[in-house]
């Protein structure tokens, strides 16, 4: 399904995406020390998903009169071009918070040492800091009418706040130690065995702010056969959907506010959302057992290293490629209502499955 075509297009909006992020960048009045940390990591490549996403919602919904298709691709463009901007940032900062010691602990990413190998763990966390207030500052600076920015930052805070990809990292970390929080008596700490609570309130609040239609029931046959097995994996979709699957939703959510989609649209988009943002996850817990360091940029084998609650762990490689698989069918479904502009989005659904890296 990912044809030279379909290269060339999606190619051609990270191209984009690039230009303005490096635009951005320039534009700023930061100590020497945090604008290289920044561009060191912001400007590193990668994959550009999420903005691409941005962009392609924005182009499948929009909605003009006498315009041309080429007038009108680059209408939605400029027009969302901000929104992807932003969802990068919250996406490069995620990343190096994720690569620090206290967390992931990786040496690795992109192809190129990590940003607290390189600046130390001080500046790194403080460029992952700047790049989250400067995405909402770069949306909130979007020539928007006031009702879509407040809409677009709303999304965005959201899925990058604790109902969304923190608190699914806050999940993740606690499946893989057992426990994060720890409370003061006297002079000592003390890891808090009550961490059970904290995943069941992360939860609810996930919930709450989990669009009311879903897909297909997430129950599978873990390795396992006690109930804890299938808790397990129940648990599992709640962190990908929170940590990973949030932000790949927002995505599509803001590029349909941008073109002020119609509620049926910005559904559809919503649930073409949810279906790959846990088939990406998938993927990636894929590759993380069967790619190369080479390909994908970081080490490989790191889950298995750090404990990590994956699907493959618990279903074993066939059913996660089965699921992975399924989840792509449910997306491209979700675009029926959708003529050819959606067409790279069906693509990509398949990709993300197919890809190796």
């Amino acid at each position: 399904m990912w044809s030279d075509a379909s290269k060339q297009h999606y190619d051609s909006l990270k191209q984009v995406v690039e230009r303005q992020l490096r635009t951005i960048l320039q534009q700023q009045d930061w100590p020497t020390a945090l604008q290289d940390s920044v561009e060191y990591s912001l400007m590193s490549g990668g994959k550009r998903l999420r903005p691409v996403l941005v962009l392609l919602a924005s182009q499948c919904t929009q909605r003009t009169k006498d315009a041309s298709t080429a007038d009108f691709n680059e209408l939605a463009i400029s027009e969302a071009l901000p929104a992807a901007c932003a969802i990068e940032m919250i996406h490069t900062y995620s990343l190096i918070h994720d690569d620090l010691p206290s967390m992931d602990d990786d040496d690795l990413r992109r192809g190129q040492p990590t940003n607290h190998i390189v600046f130390g763990e001080a500046l790194a966390t403080l460029a992952g800091d700047t790049l989250l207030t400067l995405a909402f500052e770069t949306l909130g600076n979007a020539q928007l009418p006031p009702a879509v920015t407040c809409q677009c930052l709303q999304i965005l805070a959201c899925a990058a706040g604790g109902s969304g990809m923190v608190g699914g990292q806050i999940l993740d970390l606690e499946a893989e130690r057992g426990s994060l929080r720890a409370t003061h008596v006297g002079n000592h700490l003390q890891h808090d065995s009550q961490s059970q609570n904290s995943s069941l309130d992360a939860n609810k609040a996930y919930e709450r702010h989990e669009p009311k239609q879903q897909l297909e029931s997430e129950q599978e046959t873990s390795n396992s056969s006690s109930d804890s097995g299938s808790m397990s994996v129940d648990h599992l979709v709640k962190i990908h959907r929170m940590k990973t699957g949030a932000l790949i939703r927002a995505s599509l959510q803001m590029g349909a506010a941008v073109s002020q989609a119609p509620k049926t649209e910005f559904e559809r988009l919503t649930n073409y959302g949810n279906a790959i943002g846990l088939a990406f996850q998938i993927a990636d817990d894929l590759l993380d057992v069967t790619g190369t360091n080479e390909r994908l940029g970081k080490e490989t084998g790191r889950d298995h290293q750090l404990g990590k609650l994956t699907y493959p762990a618990l279903i074993g490689l066939k059913a996660s490629t089965q699921k992975a698989q399924r989840l792509v069918n449910q997306a491209i479904e979700a675009l029926d209502l959708f003529d050819d502009r959606a067409d790279l989005l069906r693509h990509l659904a398949g990709f993300i499955v197919e890809r190796d890296h």
